[in-house]
């Protein structure tokens, strides 16, 4: 029976593009069955596609990604799949922006101990650099707020007639949903807006 070859590419969103992995990927001419896709985060393993290549990957295949932050962020978590792969499911990982972490180049003790180092390294890094990110997005948000810089929904401003339409609205000449679409408010937002009213009286 013939070993067969699997590509793993991953984005982290919907709207970042494939066309650098997939170029990478090319030459080795992965059927197209055997070209798995994930659009989400690499915080963890839990996704569709790598799910499903998993279930396919038998001993002796190749599975070839293009660099190891492809396959994952989470430094116990890369070393955990590396070992499911090449010990459980017995078969070889290749991943080309490190030509040292591959499995079916040496088969020897040398050979998988190198690997096993590279591995930990280069996924501790990616594991450091999620956490920098992390870090510096935390620290970011908080010098911005600081400066009094506002975060979420600009607030709905209400109309100069705003008072006069609460009015109304409270003498029963208007009902809720005729004041919030005078005001282009949502009912929920009316509601909010004047409770706000009545607390600065």
């Amino acid at each position: 029976m013939k070993n067969n070859v699997f590509g793993y590419i991953r984005v982290s969103t919907r709207e970042q593009n494939t066309d650098r992995q997939h170029l990478a990927l090319k030459p080795f001419k992965i059927p197209p069955k055997n070209l798995y896709i994930d659009r989400q985060s690499g915080k963890d393993f839990d996704r569709p596609a790598y799910q499903a290549l998993l279930q396919r990957l038998a001993p002796g295949d190749l599975l070839i990604v293009k660099s190891i932050d492809r396959l994952g962020r989470n430094y116990r978590d890369i070393i955990e799949q590396w070992r499911l792969i090449t010990r459980e499911k017995e078969a070889d990982i290749k991943v080309l922006d490190m030509p040292v972490l591959d499995t079916a180049y040496r088969k020897d003790l040398l050979g998988t101990l190198i690997s096993d180092l590279v591995l930990q390294v280069l996924s501790f890094v990616a594991q450091t650099e999620r956490d920098f990110l992390r870090q510096r997005q935390s620290e970011g948000i908080a010098a911005a707020k600081a400066r009094g810089v506002a975060f979420g929904k600009t607030p709905i401003a209400p109309p100069e007639n705003f008072t006069e339409l609460f009015q109304s609205w409270r003498n029963g000449e208007r009902s809720a949903a005729q004041t919030a679409a005078l005001c282009g408010f949502s009912r929920a937002t009316l509601y909010n807006k004047t409770q706000r009213l009545r607390s600065e009286r």
